[in-house]
């Protein structure tokens, strides 16, 4: 390992090297093996004989700056000065002495903080940016994800589960959240409604018409004004008209609802990469505490939980019993939305402005 920082590229961050604790630099790709001594804690262990120890802490990923500061203070205080973000918003403190971690665990705890989300756990639940900095929320990502997992906490402090369970949720159907074993996405169920008196003095039309991804927008005169106007049989109703163009209104209470998907996995351990499937549609976007999309995933997790082999993640205990035993063991009707042979996707994607094959 280099000595000093590389200098970073203009598009790059800087160098990670300089803010990680010093025995995880100087042992970087040189670890024996490493531990799970107990829910939320890691132990490492280097050729060089060295160990550190990380602990693992549950926060909200938006952080106020007060917040911030207190978990700096225990890890100055109780640690040794290093933390670092997990792509989950969990902290994970590192301390090279094992007499630090009981007393570290305590501050964390009694400042109101819970330790876990590793090994076989329901980790910290991802979510996109929601109403905060997102231009086409459909609901509140983090107050889905708060809700779910004042439910979920306890599976998020031990280590019950089969394998670990990632969870995400995205406000919008773009799915910024990403892929995940559960994943909580917004559905949008009718095409925009457009306040054609505003168009032509907010929307740049050409950027409107360019936004959507099946071509279903075009310009049109409105009671003689420049407006636009949009093919329901092209839209997907997947709002991205609605940033360059609020008048173009998605988002209503009526006809915003949740989907619940499932089996997404990036990894390869132990077999290929899955992309997750529709399972539960049209539920009520219904906060600010969701009670029906909360009661639905933890009949998925407690099904899986029940019925999974260990070290099966969610898409391995599907594959092996087989969608339909799936549906009748979590509850969950199956109807025509779920069959997964459509093939339309040619016929709309040749009608973008973007995709052509």
């Amino acid at each position: 390992m280099a000595d000093k920082p590389r200098s970073p590229i203009e598009s790059g961050c800087p160098d990670a090297f300089q803010y990680m604790h010093p025995v995880m630099r100087k042992n970087y790709g040189a670890w024996k093996y490493h531990e799970h001594p107990r829910p939320g804690v890691l132990r490492h262990v280097g050729y060089s004989g060295d160990e550190i120890w990380t602990v693992r802490v549950g926060t909200q990923r938006i952080l106020d700056i007060f917040t911030l500061r207190k978990l700096c203070d225990i890890g100055d205080e109780y640690a040794d000065g290093y933390i670092h973000f997990t792509i989950r918003s969990n902290v994970e403190y590192m301390v090279a002495d094992e007499a630090k971690v009981e007393s570290l665990i305590k501050a964390i705890e009694d400042a109101g903080f819970i330790v876990g989300g590793t090994k076989n756990s329901v980790t910290m639940i991802s979510h996109t940016q929601g109403w905060l900095h997102c231009d086409i929320p459909g609901t509140d990502a983090s107050g889905v994800v708060k809700s779910m997992m004042d439910e979920l906490i306890d599976e998020f402090r031990e280590n019950n589960m089969p394998n670990r369970v990632h969870i995400t949720t995205s406000c919008c159907q773009i799915n910024c959240g990403g892929q995940g074993d559960i994943a909580i996405n917004v559905q949008h169920t009718k095409p925009p409604k457009i306040n054609h008196d505003l168009v032509s003095n907010v929307c740049e039309r050409p950027s409107v018409v360019a936004r959507c991804p099946v071509a279903a927008i075009r310009p049109a005169m409105v009671n003689g004004k420049p407006s636009l106007e949009v093919d329901e049989k092209k839209c997907i109703c997947c709002g991205a008209c609605f940033p360059p163009c609020p008048p173009m209104q998605i988002n209503d209470a009526e006809h915003t609802k949740l989907a619940i998907w499932v089996g997404g996995n990036h990894s390869n351990a132990r077999g290929k990469p899955t992309f997750q499937k529709l399972v539960a549609a049209g539920i009520p976007n219904n906060p600010p505490r969701w009670p029906e999309a909360n009661a639905i995933v933890k009949r998925i997790l407690k099904a899986y939980k029940e019925g999974a082999k260990d070290w099966e993640r969610i898409n391995d205990w599907i594959e092996r019993i087989g969608w339909p035993r799936f549906f009748e063991v979590t509850n969950l009707p199956f109807t025509k939305y779920h069959v997964d042979t459509w093939r339309g996707a040619r016929n709309s994607l040749n009608a973008s402005t973007h995709i052509r094959f």
